[in-house]
């Protein structure tokens, strides 16, 4: 599996101006300049119309930098949501904004701290004068504070359903949380009786979800893969740089296997993410769960999550009292590591999650 030549253009273009610009405010840049927001848009809808391996190069280099973008709350699961639902209508409204930048999308799903579609407990009934009002509480919503379209999954009485709900609107609560990795910002929402508009088919909210949830899971063990060889590269310079008993650390036998295991970890977990990513890509624009899919993106974020965490780990050990200082990024990639280990479900979860798809009974 390999990335093509476009991809790797694509990967140095994002790379460049992530290094000139930092944090929040690369965000337009990357949409204006390089149109990463439209890169999975369809061309009807104002986007590129390209796929899962683009969005795959993006959230890698998005890892390596620890950029706080709305890229994977917007240009990912509110796109990915909006394209599976079919709504033609409301894609043909709201893509064009979301594709070009000027708006930030967001979806309220997980409830309790879980992404099982099967948990959401938030209620949408029939309004009488026409459309919905929507009741509950959604948490770890990405970029949901700020958030311009808030799609929100609900619980009718056909089953689950996808909604639009103007953020403008009587009855939505957003609150920012208040998070230990301050690269993700996170948003409870609350709503209570909130007009909303439905997306889609009534019923069809659950195929939709665990379709996105693929796809999201394919993305982020991406950006875990970025995220996971910065750490090993500063790792690995700072072993060469720190003298000890008149060497380099880096020339210690120890020390070169724990970098030795790191890199395995890395490598392994990237072969993970680009599966996921193909698959994807293969599946694309299906809208509906993909078998093959489902099993290569839960072992992506399961072995992704575990990788990251164990080489930031390292790098904090490796780097010593530095490393958790706040002069030094080390303890910034091993909270992200901890944070994207439990998002959108943690590693145990994904297992189970395999172990169904193949008939295995789970521990």
């Amino acid at each position: 599996m390999r990335l093509t030549e476009e991809q790797e253009e694509l990967r140095s273009a994002v790379r460049s101006l992530l290094g000139r610009h930092e944090g929040a405010a690369a965000w337009h840049p990357l949409t204006e300049q390089i149109g990463v927001a439209a890169l999975a848009v369809p061309e009807e809808y104002g986007g590129v119309g390209c796929g899962a391996r683009e969005v795959h190069v993006v959230m890698e280099e998005l890892g390596r930098a620890l950029s706080p973008v709305p890229y994977l709350g917007s240009a990912v699961l509110a796109v990915r949501a909006l394209l599976a639902s079919g709504d033609e209508t409301a894609c043909a409204h709201l893509l064009p904004r979301l594709a070009d930048g000027s708006a930030v999308g967001a979806l309220a799903w997980a409830e309790q701290g879980s992404w099982d579609p099967a948990t959401i407990r938030a209620t949408a009934t029939p309004a009488p004068g026409g459309g919905w009002l929507l009741s509950g509480t959604k948490e770890l919503v990405l970029h949901g504070a700020e958030a311009d379209v808030l799609l929100v999954a609900a619980r009718t009485d056909a089953g689950l359903a996808l909604f639009h709900v103007p953020t403008d609107g009587t009855g939505v609560h957003r609150e920012a949380a208040v998070t230990m990795d301050q690269t993700r910002p996170l948003a409870r929402v609350r709503l209570d009786a909130a007009e909303a508009r439905l997306v889609g088919t009534d019923g069809t909210g659950e195929a939709v979800l665990r379709h996105v949830l693929d796809l999201a899971c394919a993305a982020l063990a991406a950006e875990q893969v970025g995220a996971a060889e910065r750490c090993l590269e500063l790792t690995v310079a700072y072993a060469k740089e720190r003298v000890q008993f008149g060497r380099p650390i880096g020339s210690f036998q120890a020390v070169k296997h724990r970098l030795a295991d790191a890199y395995v970890q890395v490598e392994s977990a990237r072969s993970a993410a680009l599966a996921a990513a193909f698959a994807a890509a293969a599946e694309l624009p299906s809208t509906s769960p993909s078998p093959e899919l489902t099993r290569r993106a839960a072992v992506a974020k399961s072995a992704c999550s575990e990788a990251f965490s164990s080489v930031a780990g390292e790098m904090v050990q490796l780097h010593g009292g530095i490393g958790i200082t706040w002069e030094h990024s080390a303890h910034h990639y091993f909270k992200h590591a901890h944070s994207t280990a439990q998002l959108l479900g943690p590693p145990a979860w994904h297992r189970a999650r395999l172990a169904a798809e193949l008939g295995m009974p789970s521990a």
